[in-house]
């Protein structure tokens, strides 16, 4: 049992208050998820290059050293610390700065990579995680967020959601895959990469590789429900938008709400409950294996 939680903004006069605004919904899904939480949060695009956000598996990283290795071999913007994460902003592509970072900090676990997108995750009391990330003071244009109750994987940072295997691309998941083993092997073969034995990662990899392969992500959703086993609520996101689909059987809890200001998906009301507006939103439990999704133009 997990806690997952959406939030898009349509009115931009909103988009400052998006972590002020997403902080008390993912608050409410502690009791589903007390082990860990996590944030994928879309903003501040860095067009000339990428942002990649990465992990420390020990508190005391110099992060110093870090920006004067990267200075020496490409164009660094700037370098955002938080705890024992960072955001790097570099002038230049994801893949040769994965591939640097891979073959050089090895201690650094890559947890997301594109123009717009940042995750930030942590294990404890996702109430401790909002406030020690300051997650109320971020501003943006859309959000995913995720409490975890640990039962397929152990409790780390690393194994917590959510997941990023693909450019500005990222997956949380409340439920579970049960062919994720023999997923996770194909997708090897094919190029797909994996740091855990999450089932979360694997749907977030087999959604890469799928849009790799030509797909928009409607297909990749659709394809996903002939090759992913289990029970499942999806929420996706991505550089514009975000989407939503549960598995056939829709057993897994989820609701959806919208108004002119937002869309917003939670496991349950009360999460949407906190957000203003929310008493005259037009709200609906999403139908299985129907995609919900909001893009902006």
């Amino acid at each position: 049992m997990c806690g997952i939680v959406g939030l898009f903004i349509k009115n931009p006069a909103l988009e400052s208050q998006l972590g002020a605004l997403i902080a008390p919904m993912l608050s409410e899904m502690t009791e589903r998820g007390p082990d860990s939480a996590g944030i994928a949060i879309y903003r501040d695009p860095h067009t000339n290059g990428c942002k990649i956000s990465v992990l420390a598996q020990h508190s005391n990283f110099d992060w110093n050293a870090l920006e004067v290795a990267i200075k020496t071999v490409f164009s660094l913007k700037k370098i955002a610390v938080v705890h024992n994460q960072a955001v790097l902003f570099v002038n230049s592509s994801a893949d040769e700065v994965q591939d640097w970072l891979d073959n050089n900090y090895s201690e650094l676990s890559i947890t997301s990579s594109g123009t717009n997108i940042e995750v930030f995750k942590g294990v404890g009391d996702p109430l401790d995680f909002i406030e020690k990330f300051d997650i109320k003071s971020m501003s943006g244009t859309h959000a995913l967020g995720h409490t975890r109750m640990a039962t397929e994987s152990a409790i780390t940072t690393e194994h917590s959601h959510p997941f990023s295997t693909g450019q500005d691309l990222c997956l949380v998941h409340n439920g579970s895959l049960s062919n994720h083993n023999r997923l996770r092997e194909t997708l090897r073969r094919r190029g797909v990469k994996f740091t855990t034995d999450n089932d979360t990662e694997v749907a977030a990899g087999y959604l890469s590789w799928r849009l790799s392969e030509g797909d928009d992500l409607e297909q990749a959703l659709n394809h996903a429900i002939d090759d992913l086993d289990g029970f499942y609520t999806f929420a996706i996101g991505t550089k514009d938008g975000f989407a939503v689909m549960r598995d056939p059987v829709g057993c897994k809890p989820a609701i959806m709400a919208e108004t002119d200001d937002w869309a917003a998906m939670a496991s349950e009301y009360r999460a949407i409950a906190t957000l203003p507006g929310a008493e005259n939103a037009r709200i609906w439990e999403p139908e299985p294996t129907q995609i919900y999704s909001w893009k902006r133009s």
